[in-house]
């Protein structure tokens, strides 16, 4: 893990995404801040999903796919679709819940879609991708409340999905998604839930609000400022996300939405793999908590970082090379967690 005084050297931009910022896009790189509304950038994240999709993906005949009707705890329904083996194993496969990114707004099954095949393909797990409701129509925290009781359906409900818990249980998410990862791991270490999880990956995860950072770690959380004109995630897409998922201020310093703040602390949290792109605005804030697993709980982690890549980066060019090890490495990255438990 670098150094801190080496963390803003990671903002330095990447040559293939400069070189396909000017031969694909016109020299003009992408900015999700642009977009009018939260419908228009529904339908614009749907389309680069499912071009990942058709890039990256591969043959997956031996993965079955079924939907289920899930009750949350206000009586509404979301739909979980589960993953698993053509042919799995008797005594039942690890289990893998998947929460999409999106800013909590955007986004939909089609986001972990190819993340989950490519588990269940390559390393026989059974996976729970999790449709939760989104803002503005549900505002914080019907989100994260949604990941927290499909997490605990999927237990619960394990057996006759194919799996087994005990044989690893990873939650895991991307952005928002990666998020309300961390949010749920709290809950379900509070909670003492049986079996445990066993792992979480982190995909490019929010930890904290920029108002909220502890003093004791601000000298470090730099990038929020260093990138807020970064590709993709700028400070203009992040409030207009933020805007609409929590829009009372004084709900941000919420451990449901900051994470890094949570009262019971973080110890005994489940080993985590992390992905952290260089030239993110979140860059820090997972790294200062990536940190504070590692040398203030003593809790195993795993880091992968892209230097010079914006937050996102891999769902819209998929055709770079460093989208595809982006891809590959999640893949590996829950094989390591499995290995964990």
């Amino acid at each position: 893990m670098a150094e801190v005084q080496d963390w803003m050297a990671l903002a330095k931009p990447d040559s293939e995404w400069e070189q396909m910022v000017e031969s694909a896009m016109g020299g003009q790189a992408p900015d999700l801040g642009v977009f009018p509304d939260i419908e228009s950038l529904r339908q614009w994240i749907s389309a680069a999903k499912q071009a990942t999709s058709a890039v990256m993906g591969g043959n997956f005949e031996t993965v079955k796919e079924t939907d289920h009707q899930v009750s949350m705890r206000d009586g509404a329904e979301i739909t979980c679709r589960v993953y698993s083996p053509e042919k799995p194993p008797a005594d039942g496969s690890p289990l893998v819940v998947l929460f999409h990114g999106g800013g909590w707004c955007i986004g939909g099954l089609e986001n972990e879609e190819l993340q989950c095949r490519l588990m269940t393909s390559k390393l026989g797990v059974t996976a729970v991708n999790v449709d939760y409701r989104l803002a503005p129509e549900h505002k914080f925290p019907t989100p994260v409340h949604d990941c927290h009781d499909a997490t605990k359906w999927a237990a619960s409900n394990a057996s006759s999905l194919g799996a087994d818990p005990s044989k690893g249980f990873v939650i895991g998410g991307t952005s928002a998604g990666g998020n309300m990862t961390a949010v749920v791991a709290h809950q379900c270490r509070d909670d003492k839930m049986s079996p445990p999880l066993t792992g979480c990956l982190l995909m490019i995860p929010a930890y904290c609000h920029v108002d909220s950072v502890p003093e004791k770690y601000k000298k470090d959380y730099q990038s929020y400022e260093q990138n807020k004109n970064a590709p993709i995630l700028t400070q203009k897409a992040i409030d207009l996300f933020t805007d609409n998922y929590i829009p009372n201020a004084s709900d941000r310093k919420d451990p449901l939405y900051s994470p890094l703040l949570w009262p019971t602390g973080h110890a005994n949290l489940p080993p985590s793999f992390f992905q952290i792109c260089g030239q993110d605005p979140l860059r820090d804030e997972a790294l200062i908590f990536e940190r504070i697993m590692r040398e203030e709980e003593g809790l195993k982690t795993k880091v992968e970082i892209y230097p010079g890549l914006p937050h996102g980066f891999h769902s819209v060019v998929p055709t770079m090379t460093a989208s595809r090890k982006f891809v590959d490495d999640t893949i590996e990255g829950v094989k390591w967690l499995l290995e964990q438990k």
